[in-house]
């Protein structure tokens, strides 16, 4: 658990490098999602989170929808939020004790170079076992890595998935 806090660490901090003398490139060495899933047994729903680097998260998009955004762009927002919805339903699938579940999109925020996105699952009484299939970013990075944390009745698990796996179970 604790490598998986270094490996956070890392990832949130990256630094600017020069492309010429006028302009930025953000390069970071890890390709990183982290997932986060609470189950609200008082509201009998999945809250679901995904923290994304937004330049990571904007090829992912081109490349599937051969579309170009910029995801920090106010005036976009409404056309980017069906973009996303879009993209962590295909790349983002949930089965709460056997049965899949449909992501219900919320909406999207920019903090700093990092796009998060929520989503919930509603009419979910209670969760014994969650399998999570989670290929985000894999079609743009083949070293993605995608952290998962997941909390059912005060107990969190986690786990990480490398590019190309992608289902993950948790028992609770």
């Amino acid at each position: 658990m604790f490598k998986w806090l270094a490996v956070y660490i890392c990832l949130f901090s990256y630094a600017k490098m020069p492309v010429n003398n006028n302009e930025t490139k953000t390069k970071h060495p890890l390709y990183v999602t982290v997932t986060e899933i609470n189950h609200n047994a008082k509201d009998k729903t999945l809250e679901v989170s995904c923290k994304i680097f937004s330049n990571d998260f904007e090829a992912a998009i081109l490349k599937t929808f051969n579309k170009t955004v910029d995801l920090s762009s106010a005036k976009q927002k409404a056309e980017n939020d069906k973009l996303i919805d879009e993209y962590i339903n295909k790349h983002l699938q949930l089965k709460v004790d056997g049965k899949p579940v449909t992501l219900q999109f919320v909406g999207s925020e920019q903090e700093s170079e990092a796009t998060w996105c929520y989503l919930q699952v509603n009419n979910v009484p209670s969760v014994n076992k969650l399998i999570i299939n989670n290929t985000l970013l894999y079609e743009s990075f083949n070293n993605e890595i995608n952290l998962m944390h997941v909390t059912v009745s005060g107990n969190r698990k986690s786990t990480k998935l490398n590019a190309p796996d992608a289902v993950a179970e948790f028992d609770f």
